[in-house]
């Protein structure tokens, strides 16, 4: 009875950490499945880890610990699955050996579990029976196999964070840090034409098509932060939704096509990635209140100043909040999940590029 309970109890623990292995790594696609042990381990030990950072109150320090929480949980999540098939297989050997009639304690099982799994071949300890030489066999190629895939992973993972970033580091002079709509706007009126404004649309219509891709199939690469404080893949993507609703409300000599195409690129891209993590979109005033009524007046005046004109009237008002509302609701729930600030329509006053700054102060 014992042989059977360990022998299926170990079936059932490599047949989870297999499946999850390949369903995280090599499956390129979204998993919509709620009980998944990936998805069990991110939800249970980044809200305590998020709590716990909430309660920092130096914001360099919060955003460092912020920033640890991508690596270490792949370091992490792979220990989860090394053990669990460590455990997995020695419950397997322990129940051949019992029936064969050998009478090794557990504990000597697992020492020859994790010393096949790692292909150490000590001798001290060895199978003496044909399935339990065959269950090695298969332990050594599933441990040196999945050790190989996740190496391999490591670069495709970093690979579409670094791509992610140069687009962000770029939007820091277009857009000032924090990035804004009304700055990216003003800094793209070059010569009474918005052509640059165009291609900088079209770029980012990639950008978050890439995103879409990269971060359905590794939504790891969510958690991983920006190398500032003040930027981030959300508020980028944020900022670009900004200036292609103003855009498509009504500013004079923009690319209205092209913020169509961008905005709805990168409204599903928001969408999405908040289904993969299930957070309900936020609702009621507080997930528009970035864009009160006194700022969207500010925001015109500062506009005409630099020779943009901003179509005035209730039904633009009307349909700024309509194009606001499918997706400021995500973003602001992103937002608060990730602890990942908002970026603001109108920069502060007192806002720097990050580009104008360094650890001996900023550009005078």
């Amino acid at each position: 009875m014992i042989e059977a309970l360990a022998a299926i109890l170990g079936l059932i623990i490599i047949t989870v950490i297999l499946w999850d292995a390949f369903e995280t790594i090599i499956l390129p696609r979204r998993v919509n499945r709620r009980i998944r042990l990936t998805s069990m381990f991110y939800s249970s030990v980044w809200v305590p880890w998020s709590t716990f950072v909430r309660y920092l109150k130096k914001p360099k320090r919060r955003e460092k610990s912020l920033s640890l929480f991508g690596p270490m949980s792949l370091l992490v999540l792979l220990g989860i699955w090394v053990v669990g098939l460590i455990v997995g297989y020695a419950l397997l050997m322990l129940a051949i050996d019992r029936r064969a009639g050998t009478d090794l304690s557990f504990w000597t099982h697992l020492y020859l579990s994790a010393t096949t799994f790692f292909t150490l071949g000590y001798g001290d300890v060895v199978p003496t029976t044909p399935h339990g030489r065959f269950l090695a066999v298969v332990e050594a190629g599933n441990g040196f196999g999945l050790l190989a895939i996740v190496i391999s992973y490591l670069p495709i993972l970093y690979q579409s964070f670094s791509s992610r970033e140069a687009s962000i580091s770029l939007l820091d002079a277009r857009a000032g840090s924090p990035s804004s709509a009304v700055e990216l706007l003003r800094r793209h009126r070059a010569e009474d034409s918005f052509e640059d404004l165009n291609r900088l649309l079209s770029e980012w219509e990639r950008w978050s098509a890439e995103l879409l891709e990269s971060h359905l199939s590794y939504p790891v690469l969510c958690y991983f932060r920006s190398q500032h404080d003040n930027q981030s893949w959300l508020g980028a993507l944020t900022t670009v939704l900004d200036t292609c609703a103003l855009v498509m409300v009504g500013v004079e000599g923009a690319p209205v096509w092209q913020a169509r195409m961008t905005f709805a690129m990168a409204r599903h891209a928001v969408v999405d990635i908040a289904q993969v993590f299930r957070t309900k979109p936020s609702r009621g005033v507080s997930c528009y209140s970035r864009l009160a009524g006194a700022d969207l007046k500010r925001m015109r005046e500062i506009l005409d100043q630099n020779g943009i004109h901003l179509s005035d009237g209730e039904e633009v008002e009307r349909r700024l909040y309509e194009l606001r509302s499918m997706y400021e609701p995500y973003v602001d729930a992103l937002s608060e999940w990730l602890l990942m600030p908002l970026p603001p329509w109108i920069l502060p006053k007192d806002a720097i590029d990050n580009w104008k700054t360094s650890a001996w102060g900023r550009i005078q």
